[in-house]
């Protein structure tokens, strides 16, 4: 067992209201709904992300259906009954309605950056979910950030006898690949390391958890996945006569792998075999990958700076396209969306694509200047605004203090969160 995070950060935490639930789901049912009922019906949204008792509350007084009809309201004019078949799909339309807002903003929208120091180091991993952010590699610790706050709210720390290559969580823990092991810290603090009779595998290069599996993409070319609880190796497969350079996973547990040798593998964790092979028109290493499975497209970027989709019903390339001279490290998509692709790389450039065409709708850097700054309970914030650049742009001519490189996003309702291997983490706000 590991050292627990530190006692500032666990009485920070205990200040916030973290163990034992935030204070805000403590409150009465009734004083919530009050609440909730003044927000619009994007962030309310936003609010059933938070936790499961917020989801539960917001369901169960049906105030997004109400904000729903309402929006249909005014968009289509006064209506004075709803069918049953329209009560049945109004949570896909306000989902729907949700998209496109996000999409908009996300293209045309104005840009808010706030910018604060999350490590002593340079940092270039981040994964957001549920309202929270996960930052780390680059030191020893991995923390955990409120997103609505900015505070840390947790520090789970390294051995020193591995390095932190990869990570991903849940709302109970934290899995992170260390060198060529597999460890686990439990949100409470306790932290696991597979046994080395069952966790020791050639060196892993990248991972993607769903529970209850670990996916790791080694060295020599195969994936491994691990079970969480039995902790064991359950499944080998040879996906690639390469390294395996990174992963995407979905909810079927469909596993996708890039090499660098330029090719994606397509396997699931029922099968111990590769069951399909996407290959690009261009050479360069496939760098990083995501899967929508909304639409059944697979996104990948490469070392040269292309971006390819292919439709994994067909197995067929429908697009692709060079958006940068150089290497593209990390491209995501929010959850539902099928239109705005997000993408950076080493030119420091957050570029938004169209998922379907693969045409470039903006071209985003930070301006150099603050405009203003804030402090809350423990983290200073630098305040910036977004630029989106025109289409003959030099981009080779701005300096790269306005654009560092992106080592990896994470894209939320209206927002994207980059690591840029500096000590800073960014919070791109989007808003029409």
């Amino acid at each position: 067992m590991g050292p627990s995070p530190s006692a500032g950060s666990s009485s920070m935490r205990k200040r916030s209201g973290v163990r034992g639930g935030t204070r805000m789901e403590r409150l009465d049912h009734e004083i919530l709904c009050i609440i909730f009922s003044f927000l619009n019906a994007f962030d309310l949204a936003r609010c059933t992300a938070v936790c499961k008792s917020w989801n539960a509350v917001v369901k169960k007084s049906e105030l997004l259906q109400a904000l729903y009809f309402k929006l249909r309201r005014d968009s289509m004019g006064n209506i004075s009954t709803e069918s049953n078949s329209s009560r049945q799909s109004w949570k896909l339309g306000l989902q729907e309605a949700a998209m496109k807002h996000h999409s908009l903003c996300l293209r045309r929208g104005r840009i808010d950056i706030h910018q604060w120091k999350a490590h002593s180091v340079g940092v270039d991993q981040c994964r957001m979910r549920m309202g929270l952010l996960l930052t780390g590699v680059g030191d020893k610790v991995m923390r955990l950030w409120s997103l609505s706050s900015y505070n840390c709210v947790g520090e789970y720390y390294i051995p020193d006898s591995a390095p932190l290559v990869d990570f991903d969580f849940d709302e109970t823990k934290i899995v992170g690949l260390l060198g060529t092991r597999v460890g686990i810290w439990r949100r409470n603090g306790k932290r696991s390391i597979f046994p080395s009779h069952e966790g020791t595998f050639s060196k892993g290069l990248c991972m993607r958890y769903t529970d209850p599996e670990a996916v790791i993409g080694c060295e020599d070319g195969t994936v491994r996945a691990f079970d969480m609880y039995s902790r064991a190796c359950s499944r080998i497969i040879k996906m690639h006569a390469g390294p395996v350079t990174c992963l995407s996973l979905n909810d079927d547990h469909l596993i996708l792998s890039g090499s660098s040798l330029g090719s994606v593998s397509i396997s699931s964790l029922s099968s111990d075999q590769r069951v399909a092979t996407l290959r690009s028109t261009n050479s360069g290493g496939i760098r990083t990958l995501c899967f929508n499975p909304s639409s059944h497209l697979v996104f990948a970027g490469t070392t040269i700076g292309y971006t390819h989709c292919w439709d994994l019903r067909t197995m067929k390339s429908l697009w692709e396209t060079r958006i940068s001279p150089n290497v593209l490290y990390s491209m995501q998509h929010l959850q539902n969306d099928t239109s705005t692709l997000v993408v950076g790389g080493i030119d420091g450039v957050l570029r938004v694509l169209d998922q379907n065409t693969g045409v470039l709708s903006s071209c985003i850097i930070g301006d150099e200047r603050p405009m203003d700054s804030s402090k809350n309970t423990n983290v200073f914030i630098e305040k910036k605004k977004g630029i989106r650049l025109s289409e003959d742009a030099r981009i080779d001519k701005i300096p790269r203090t306005a654009r560092p490189p992106i080592t990896c996003l994470a894209v939320g309702m209206k927002k994207v969160v980059t690591a840029h291997n500096i000590k800073y983490i960014r919070m791109w706000k989007f808003n029409v």
